[in-house]
């Protein structure tokens, strides 16, 4: 059976893509972070998990270590890390950068290692 998930379930803030939701209690196999930076050089800090993480750049411009590569990515583009491999990013800016985060799990495990 299709489920909806309201906005005021997952979202932190009312006005910006800004939230979280955790696929298990919906059946679902992957969970979703979505990130709203408005300061160039935010971001996450230095992580990894033990699955694949994807993300879609919906607006701005982001900085991604992944690994060992650097990589600058702008709205539209997708970046995906492996399982187990470190990565972040951060804003590069001008302006506010949103990303959906795609984990490949029912529930977020993060191991951070900065």
């Amino acid at each position: 059976m299709p489920q909806i998930i309201e906005r005021d379930v997952w979202a932190t803030d009312p006005e910006n893509w800004q939230g979280e939701v955790t696929g298990k209690p919906y059946g679902a196999s992957v969970s979703v972070i979505f990130n709203h930076q408005e300061r160039v050089g935010a971001g996450p800090r230095l992580h990894k998990h033990p699955y694949t993480e994807t993300f879609i750049i919906r607006k701005g411009r982001a900085r991604f270590t992944v690994g060992d590569e650097i990589i600058d990515a702008h709205e539209g583009q997708i970046v995906v890390s492996p399982a187990n491999t470190p990565h972040k990013f951060e804003n590069l800016g001008p302006g506010v950068l949103e990303t959906i985060d795609i984990h490949a799990n029912e529930v977020f495990v993060t191991e951070w290692l900065e």
